[in-house]
């Protein structure tokens, strides 16, 4: 069969409006902040062998390791028609706990297997809930184990002919901390997952089965095309970086972390032979997250025009030691591997990738998502409140321009928590919220300011801060200078600001405040001299 350019194009945003209205609903339906304030969540079409066709413009490390999740849901408890799979475990696909995915079939006519109705795709969608249980509110503890962060949800059907599985909802809904913000983020991501359902049926019936198959094919012949081109373009040859996590949360650091790329005939390999081993504390990550990490890098690279797809990844392959921090092995504790440590593959890869692009790669990030996490009891009501957040920082200056300040980077793509509906939800108040004026680098082009946000309880709380960048800088690039280091702190009135680690948990009282400055991104360049002619 001969394939249009103009129908492929046409198919790439016919099936990425899917993706994207599945996110729209998922996050207007959404019960919590997190969800439906930060938009923390992630959407994605399947194949029928569980290949990802499509995803919405969402959060980079959900979906670039979402397809091991759906081939773990479809290994383990692949859902019939009328049924849907759920899970979360990191070792299976996921990438921590609170991350819950939701994977349904769709059913497109035809006889599959023993005369039953076809699957043809899947629709499926990752949203981070604020509470998943374990031993700190908010689910991101200083763990040390993974049965510490919450509770581990292997494949199981959430939904069988048609209506949620009451006993496993219960199940569920009894080791959270608020069970009923849980369930309406739960039902949520069903129901847009019903929507994508519905969406690719009438495709179906618009231009049949057979055609709708045949145009995703198409559509990831074409990105691996497109990204074998993207890798061509660029000088054969081995590209080493190292770089470091600032510890582990659990007294062991910095984590020494390293990465060999190997780029040759349109093709590339990532190697992370020389990566520390799994530490004991929660910045270990599983595979997943890694290769998500690296396929972002890579399609940094490569053109706006290629849609996002299995075909994408397939010219590059990724080694990672089993046991290393980057492919962690159970039951190691993993909170922290999702937000931090694929953070900082980022900046591992692209500082590999500096050195065979050097016009194209930008410095150093923020480097975290400064993870703060707390919850209590409300005394507007006397229940318990759970609340998750990641703050902004700044991004690395590139070749061409400065780096932009205040912003979420790299594997995290989600919005700030509105102060409004911050305060309106949670017995907090915020009582500063600004750019961190001066924290970027200096450079021929300056590294983005960080933010610095200060939080109020009103309250007595348990917080847990997550963060990283606190003892080693983000890196300029190109005689760039590095970004200001980030820092957290507890401020108690009449009293001086106590300075906190960057991985800590904490008891506050009511009137006690958490500051969080995050760090600036890198400088890029040498700044230009003062030209002795101007007076």
């Amino acid at each position: 069969m001969t394939f249009d350019p103009v129908q492929i194009e046409l198919f790439h945003h016919r099936l990425g409006g899917i993706a994207e209205e599945m996110g729209a609903a998922l996050q207007r339906s959404a019960f919590s902040p997190n969800i439906k304030e930060r938009r923390d969540y992630s959407c994605a079409l399947f194949d029928g062998g569980g290949r990802m066709v499509s995803q919405g413009e969402n959060i980079p490390v959900h979906l670039g390791s979402m397809p091991d999740a759906v081939a773990a849901a479809l290994r383990e408890a692949p859902p019939g028609e009328g049924e849907m799979t759920l899970l979360n475990d990191p070792f299976r696909g996921g990438t921590h706990l609170p991350d819950l995915t939701v994977v349904a079939p769709v059913v497109l006519g035809g006889a599959g297997v023993a005369g039953s109705p076809a699957i043809r795709f899947y629709v499926a969608n990752r949203a981070h809930h604020a509470d998943i249980g374990g031993m700190s509110a908010g689910s991101m503890p200083l763990s040390t184990e993974i049965f510490q962060e919450g509770l581990v949800i292997p494949p199981v059907r959430i939904v069988r002919q048609g209506e949620i599985d009451r006993d496993l909802l219960r199940l569920l809904l009894a080791n959270v901390r608020t069970p009923e913000e849980r369930e309406g983020d739960l039902r949520a991501q069903i129901a847009a997952c019903r929507l994508g359902e519905r969406r690719l049926q009438s495709l179906v019936a618009r231009f049949g089965a057979e055609e709708l198959g045949a145009q995703a094919q198409a559509l990831a012949g074409y990105s691996e095309r497109l990204m074998r081109e993207t890798l061509a373009g660029l000088p054969s040859g081995v590209y080493p970086f190292a770089d470091a996590l600032d510890d582990d949360g659990a007294g062991s650091g910095p984590v020494p972390l390293r990465v060999e790329i190997r780029l040759r005939g349109g093709e590339a390999e990532v190697d992370f032979g020389g990566t520390a081993a799994q530490v004991p504390g929660p910045v270990n990550a599983v595979a997943s997250i890694t290769r998500s990490a690296v396929f972002y890098a890579f399609r940094c690279l490569a053109p706006d025009r290629v849609p996002n797809n299995h075909g994408a990844q397939a010219p590059i392959r990724v080694r990672v030691p089993a046991g290393s921090v980057l492919d962690a092995r159970s039951p190691a504790a993993v909170a922290g591997g999702n937000v931090e440590t694929s953070q900082r593959v980022v900046d591992l890869v692209f500082g590999a990738l500096a050195l065979a692009a050097p016009g194209r790669i930008p410095a150093a990030s923020q480097g975290t998502m400064n993870n703060l996490a707390f919850g209590g009891l409300d005394p507007r009501d006397g229940r318990p409140f759970a609340y998750y957040e990641t703050i902004g920082g700044g991004c690395g200056a590139g070749p061409l321009r400065a780096g932009l300040a205040g912003t979420h980077s790299h594997m995290t793509n989600s919005w700030n928590t509105p102060i409004e509906a911050l305060e309106h939800d949670l017995p907090v108040r915020v009582r500063r919220y600004a750019l961190r004026t001066g924290s970027g680098g200096s450079g021929l082009h300056s590294g983005g300011d960080g933010i610095v946000r200060e939080i109020e309880f009103q309250a007595a709380a348990e917080v847990t801060l997550l963060t990283e960048r606190r003892r080693l800088a983000p890196w300029g690039l190109a005689g760039g200078e590095p970004g200001e280091r980030g820092s957290n702190h507890r401020v108690r009135a009449g009293a001086a600001p106590v300075p906190l680690d960057g991985k800590c948990r904490l008891q506050v009282r009511a009137g006690d405040r958490v500051r969080v400055a995050t760090p600036g991104g890198g400088g890029w360049g040498k700044p230009e001299p003062d030209d002795p002619s101007l007076p």
